[in-house]
C-alpha cells in the first residue's frame, strides 16, 4: 500500500484548554502528538473516521472494525475549535477514502478559514486576509483596471489646476489693491491716474479671472463625471461577470445581499477614489509646488516657519492609518449585513406578510441599522477628533506668520499688502495638506472595497472550467463511478455511489428527505464536482468538457421554480432565445400551459413580475416545464416536476412528460411515488448510499425500504 504523509492540526486539549496538537497519517498508523507525547492507532483496526461538529467546537473519533453502529465503542482522538474544523474535516475525508479504496488523497486547504500568516479568522465569505494583504498590490492592480482612463483623468486634473492657478491670481491683485490704491499712505497709482479707476479695473480683472477659473472647473468636472461613469460601469461588469462564473459552492458561502453590495457599493467607492481623488491629486501636487515657490519668493523666512509643523502632522497621520483601516472594515461588514437582511426581507415579503411578521422584520432591520449607525457615529467621532487635531496642528504656521509677519510690518521690512498676500497664499498651501490629512480615511475606505472585489475576482471556482473542444455523446450511458461527495468535506452526503443509466432509460430516485437524491442530479449537471470518483457520459468525464457543452445536452425542471421578471414568452424562450413564437407555443401546449396563458390579460406578452408572483404555483411549474421542453434535450432531469400541480393537471403533465421522455435519458425525483411507477428502474438512496435498485413491482416484492415508503404513502394517499 503506497501511503502519503498527511498532517492536520487540533487546538483543544482533553482538559479543554488551548493547545497545539497534530494528527499525522503516515504508513499504517495515525499518530496523535500533543505536548511531546505520541499516541498511535493502526489503520487496519479502523473502519471509519467520524467528525462531530458541536456548538463552538468539534471532536474526532475513530470507529473500530466490527464495532456497534451507535458510536458507543468509538475511540475519542481529539477536540478542536471552529478554526480547525475545515482542516480536520479534510483529514477525515482522506482517512475515509483510504478505508474505502486503499488510496490516499492530498488535503485541500482552499477552504480553511484562518490566515496562514497572522492566524486571524477570515470573515464569512472571504478567503483573503484584510490585515495581511499588501497595499502596494491592492492599488497597483486596481490601477490596471483604471489605466484606460488615466489620460482623461490627467486632463481633468490639469484643467482643475488651471482653474486654481487662475484663481490664485486673486491674492496678487489683492496685494496691489491694498498697497497701491487703498492705503491712505499710498503715494503711487501705477497704470492709472485715478485710484478709483484702478480699483474698478482691478475688480473687473478679478471678476473675469474668477469666471474663467469656473469655466475650467466645469470642464474638469464634466470630464471627471464621464470617466467615472464609464469606469464604474466597466468595474461592475467585471465583478458581475465573475460572480456568474462562481460555483454553487462559492455562492453558498455568501448572501445575495453581500454580492449585491460588492457589485454596487464597492465598485462605486473604488470609482470615487480613483476618479475624484486622482483628479485632485494632480491638482493638489501642482498647486502645492507653485504656491510654495511663490511663498519662497515673497518671503523665504516666513515660508520656512510655515513648513515646520508639516513633518510632524504627516507622522501623526501615519499613526492613525491602521486604526482607520480597522474601523472602516468593521463598518463595511455591518453595512453588508444590513444590505443582506434588506434583500432577504424584500425578496421574501410574501412569506413575511403571510405569517404577519412585519414587526419582527422591522425590528431585525432596525437592530442592524442601529449597529451600523453606532459604528458609523464612532468612526465619525474618531475623525471629528483626529482630523481637526492634525489639521489644526499643521495650520499652526498661520498663527506664527501673523505674529512674526506682523512684527515685520511694524519694522517696515514687509508691507501690509505682502502680508495679506502671504496669508491668502497660505490658504492655498494648506489646502493640499488638509486634503492629505483626510487621505487615510479615503484610502482605508477604498482598500476595504478593493479587497472585497479582489476576493471575488481571485476565487477559483470549485468546478473549474476547461478549455477544450471535447464533446459528449449523450446517446450513450451515464455512469457514476465510486462517487463520494459532501457539501462539507467531513460530512459526506453521497458515499461510494456506483450507477449506470442506459440511453433512453428513465431512472427514478427515491428515498427519505435528505438522503441525497437532489445531490445526485446536482453532480450530474456539474453544479458541484465529486470529492472522490467521477461521472462520465459516453465514457467522457464530465469534468473534462466545457460546462456549456454539458448543459446544452441537459434539460431540467427544478422543484423550486424560478421565473424572471418579464413576459411569459421571455421566460419560456429563456431556454432558446432564438426560438420562434410557434416553437414557444408548441412547448407550452406540451406542458399543458397554453390554455391558462391564453387567458392572461396579454397572453404570452403578459409581464408576470419577479419570480412569477402573479401566477399560481402550478402555473409557474408548467411554464418551467415548457422551458425544459423547448430546449429539447437528450438528457432530462425532473426534480419534483409535478409537486406543485393539482391532481387533474398532474395527469395531463404526466401524459406530456410521457411523450417528452421518449428516446431521452431521464432522471426523475418525486416524493409522490405514483409518479415514478412507470420508470424503467427505481434507485432507492438511503443515508447517502444506494440501498435498492429495481422496477416498481420488484421493489414492492422485495419488501424493503421502497416497499415501506409506498405503504406509508398509502396510509395518507391512495396509490392508483
Amino acid at each position: 500500500m503506497i501511503m502519503k504523509k498527511i498532517i492536520a492540526h487540533f487546538d483543544i486539549s482533553p482538559e479543554g484548554k488551548n493547545c497545539y496538537g497534530t494528527l499525522t497519517l503516515d504508513g499504517n498508523f495515525i499518530t496523535k502528538t500533543l505536548d511531546g507525547a505520541e499516541e498511535k492507532f493502526n489503520i487496519s483496526d479502523i473502519s471509519e473516521a467520524v467528525q462531530y461538529t458541536d456548538i463552538g467546537c468539534g471532536r474526532l473519533e475513530l470507529k473500530p472494525k466490527n464495532s456497534k453502529d451507535d458510536g458507543s465503542e468509538n475511540i475519542h482522538i481529539c477536540r478542536f475549535s471552529m478554526s480547525c474544523v475545515g482542516e480536520v474535516g479534510e483529514f477525515v475525508k482522506v482517512l475515509n477514502h483510504l478505508f474505502e479504496t486503499g488510496e490516499t488523497l492530498d488535503i485541500n486547504t482552499d477552504d480553511l478559514p484562518v490566515c496562514p500568516k497572522c492566524h486571524r479568522h477570515y470573515l464569512r465569505g472571504m478567503n483573503m486576509c484584510m490585515f495581511c494583504v499588501k497595499k502596494s498590490y491592492v492599488f497597483s492592480r486596481a490601477f490596471g483596471f483604471f489605466k484606460p482612463y488615466v489620460k482623461a483623468v490627467i486632463g481633468a486634473g490639469l484643467l482643475l489646476t488651471v482653474a486654481n492657478v487662475i484663481s490664485a491670481i486673486m491674492p496678487l491683485f489683492n496685494s496691489i489693491l491694498i498697497d497701491d490704491y487703498l492705503l491712505p499712505t499710498a503715494n503711487a497709482t501705477p497704470f492709472f491716474q485715478s485710484r478709483t479707476t484702478g480699483i474698478v479695473v482691478i475688480a473687473l480683472i478679478m471678476a473675469f479671472s474668477f469666471a474663467v477659473s469656473q469655466i475650467f472647473n466645469i470642464l474638469s468636472s464634466r470630464i471627471s463625471n464621464k470617466v467615472g461613469s464609464r469606469f464604474s460601469g466597466d468595474l461592475r461588469n467585471i465583478v458581475y461577470g465573475k460572480i456568474q462564473e462562481l460555483s454553487l459552492t462559492s455562492m453558498s458561502k455568501r448572501s445575495a445581499g453581500n454580492l449585491i453590495h460588492r457589485v454596487t457599493h464597492d465598485t462605486e467607492r473604488v470609482k470615487e477614489f480613483f476618479n475624484q481623488q486622482g483628479r485632485y491629486l494632480i491638482q493638489q501636487v501642482i498647486m502645492f509646488t507653485v504656491i510654495l515657490i511663490i511663498l519662497f519668493k515673497t518671503n523665504w523666512l516666513l515660508t520656512l516657519i510655515v513648513l515646520i509643523p508639516v513633518p510632524i502632522g504627516a507622522l501623526m497621520m501615519t499613526r492613525f492609518r491602521h486604526a482607520t483601516r480597522v474601523r472602516y472594515f468593521k463598518q463595511w461588514r455591518i453595512n453588508s449585513k444590513a444590505t443582506s437582511i434588506l434583500h432577504d426581507i424584500i425578496k421574501g415579503i410574501r412569506v413575511v406578510k403571510s405569517f404577519g411578521n412585519e414587526e419582527r422584520e422591522i425590528e431585525k432591520f432596525a437592530n442592524v441599522s442601529k449597529k451600523l449607525a453606532k459604528v458609523s457615529a464612532s468612526n465619525e467621532k474618531f475623525w471629528a477628533v483626529t482630523f481637526p487635531l492634525v489639521g489644526n496642528f499643521m495650520a499652526l504656521g498661520e498663527f506664527l506668520v501673523l505674529i512674526i509677519g506682523g512684527k515685520m510690518v511694524l519694522d517696515g521690512t514687509l508691507t501690509i499688502g505682502e502680508l495679506v498676500r502671504f496669508n491668502l497664499y497660505l490658504a492655498y498651501l494648506y489646502a493640499p495638506l488638509r486634503w492629505l490629512s483626510m487621505f487615510p480615511r479615503r484610502l482605508a475606505d477604498c482598500t476595504t472595497s478593493l479587497v472585497k472585489i479582489y476576493e471575488i475576482l481571485d476565487e477559483e471556482p470549485a468546478e473549474k472550467e476547461v478549455d477544450s473542444n471535447l464533446t459528449i455523446d449523450s446517446s450513450k450511458p451515464i455512469k457514476f463511478e465510486n462517487v463520494t461527495f459532501g457539501y462539507k468535506s467531513y460530512e459526506p452526503v453521497l458515499k461510494n455511489i456506483n450507477l449506470e443509466i442506459q440511453p433512453g432509460e428513465m431512472i427514478g430516485l427515491v428515498g427519505h428527505s435528505g438522503a441525497g437524491k437532489s445531490t445526485v442530479i446536482n453532480l450530474c449537471m456539474r453544479l458541484y464536482d465529486p470529492g472522490v470518483g467521477k461521472i462520465t457520459i459516453g465514457g467522457t468525464d464530465i469534468k473534462s468538457v466545457p460546462s456549456k457543452e454539458l448543459r446544452d445536452n441537459i434539460g431540467v425542471v427544478f422543484q423550486e421554480t424560478y421565473l424572471f421578471s418579464g413576459s411569459v414568452f421571455e421566460n419560456i424562450a429563456y431556454a432558446r432565445p432564438d426560438a420562434s413564437p410557434d416553437e414557444v407555443i408548441s412547448a407550452a401546449k406540451a406542458a399543458n400551459a397554453h390554455e391558462f396563458i391564453a387567458k392572461l390579460p396579454d397572453g404570452y406578452n403578459t409581464v408576470i413580475g419577479e419570480n412569477g408572483h402573479t401566477l399560481s404555483g402550478g402555473e409557474r411549474q408548467r411554464i418551467s416545464i415548457a422551458r425544459a421542453i423547448l430546449k429539447n434535450p437528450r438528457i432530462l432531469i425532473l426534480d419534483e416536476a409535478t409537486s406543485s400541480l393539482d391532481p387533474e393537471t398532474e395527469i395531463k403533465i404526466q401524459e406530456a412528460l410521457g411523450r417528452l421522455i421518449e428516446g431521452r435519458t431521464t432522471i426523475a425525483i418525486a416524493h409522490r411515488l405514483a409518479t415514478l411507477r412507470n420508470a424503467d428502474r427505481l434507485v432507492v438512496i438511503e443515508k447517502g448510499r444506494i440501498a435498492e435498485v429495481g422496477s416498481h413491482q420488484e421493489l414492492i416484492d422485495m419488501g424493503g425500504i421502497y416497499s415501506n415508503l409506498v405503504a406509508a404513502q398509502r396510509e395518507t394517499h391512495s396509490l392508483h
